[in-house]
């Protein structure tokens, strides 16, 4: 798979709190020895000399991931070339897994076909969007006559977001969602979520993003990676408890 000379390049951005905006990096990856090196691109100059850093791992790397180096989280963006979108391409990326306020009743069978389709589940959380939130997760359709009614409807009741990790994950899950109106999906794609969970265009059960730009630009709505909190989880627990799962039970499955 890797020869002894491979380097595999990426665009990432970190959030400077104190100047309150992202900057942007090439970081290179060589798994040879597990050293990175990291260049300002607005400064066209060097952040970070070739250093070997063992937290990093070769399957933490691709786009939409978080990863941290010497306490600086970084969002991978982009890939950094050709060569290693070719090689790393088609490995795990993110995206985000919206239930919609008509589905929220069935989110346990929701979650429950996310899994078994070979998703990992790695944030999740319930909430009423506002209007101006809502607005700003449909800006693409704003132009759209039933922009309004849309709006309406996604902030009528709570909703669940998840960001959701897998193999080319985006394309995945926008197949397991199936065509956009239920109607339609019902015959064309009979198994599909969309089919079997929603009732009409605009009442369809589930949201997913078009690209891999898109979800990221999406899940940073969510889950913002600048410190921000996003909208504010409107989970009520009553009469329960809490579970920790420990790392050694999480390794061994």
């Amino acid at each position: 798979f890797q020869s002894q000379d491979d380097r595999f390049a990426f665009t990432a951005e970190w959030y400077d709190p104190n100047a309150s905006l992202f900057r942007r990096y090439e970081l290179l990856y060589y798994p040879k020895d597990g050293s990175v090196e990291m260049y300002d691109v607005k400064n066209h100059r060097t952040f970070l000399k070739r250093t070997k850093y063992e937290s990093l791992h070769l399957e933490d790397l691709f786009v939409g991931n978080k990863i941290t180096i010497f306490s600086r989280h970084l969002s991978l963006v982009d890939y950094g070339d050709q060569y290693t979108a070719r090689k790393l391409g088609s490995r795990k990326e993110r995206t985000l897994a919206l239930i919609k306020p008509d589905a929220l009743p069935r989110i346990g069978e929701l979650i429950d076909i996310i899994i078994n389709a070979g998703f990992t589940i790695t944030k999740a959380k319930m909430m009423v969007l506002s209007r101006k939130e809502a607005a700003d997760l449909y800006v693409d359709h704003q132009s759209k006559p039933f922009y309004n009614e849309l709006l309406q409807f996604i902030t009528s009741g709570p909703i669940v977001a998840m960001e959701i990790l897998g193999d080319d994950a985006v394309c995945k899950w926008k197949t397991l969602l199936g065509p956009a109106n239920s109607a339609v999906a019902q015959p064309d794609a009979p198994d599909s979520i969309r089919a079997n969970f929603g009732h009409d265009g605009l009442r369809n059960a589930a949201h997913g993003p078009d690209s891999v730009a898109s979800a990221a630009q999406e899940l940073e709505l969510f889950f913002p990676s600048s410190g921000g909190r996003g909208p504010a989880n409107s989970a009520k627990f009553a009469n329960c408890t809490c579970c920790i799962i420990k790392p050694h039970a999480v390794n061994e499955g």
